[in-house]
């Protein structure tokens, strides 16, 4: 995974913000996609300590957990921001062609509470299947950057 993000892992053509990394199945870092899609939003307006920065942490987190944790090969992150700073779309690629499952709330249960946590906080979540593997999609509302 990327440790760092650079001025070139932050492609802006036309007022796009994009970061893209891949990952093997070791050294896969959940702090170093938290950090990336915080960056990437700061870049775009919208300070790490604001509401939608922390979201988008948290979406980026579970998903990519997910991914390793239930996948036995390699893996991505992509992370689109809309030219104008409103939307984030998260796209996690993964080795399992099997689709995440939502298991029934139970408070009680310790864990298997991400999927509810990313369906809350997205306006849209939905899976395509990829060759042996699968993308997760994720969208999420940022409001406006400065915001």
């Amino acid at each position: 995974m990327v440790t760092s993000l650079s001025k070139r892992d932050v492609q802006k053509p036309a007022a796009h913000l994009r970061y893209t990394t891949a990952w093997t199945t070791a050294g896969t870092s959940i702090a170093e996609a938290r950090h990336a899609v915080s960056a990437l939003l700061a870049e775009a307006g919208h300070q790490p300590d604001s509401r939608p920065s922390q979201d988008a942490q948290l979406v980026v987190s579970e998903l990519v957990t997910n991914a390793v944790r239930h996948a036995p090969g390699p893996g991505g992150l992509t992370l689109d921001v809309t030219p104008d700073r409103t939307a984030l779309r998260i796209t996690v690629s993964d080795s399992s062609p099997r689709s995440p499952r939502l298991g029934p709330h139970d408070p009680h249960r310790i864990g298997g509470h991400g999927l509810h946590l990313v369906q809350q906080l997205c306006h849209q979540v939905h899976v395509i299947a990829a060759g042996t593997g699968k993308q997760v999609i994720a969208r999420l509302r940022l409001g406006r950057s400065g915001a």
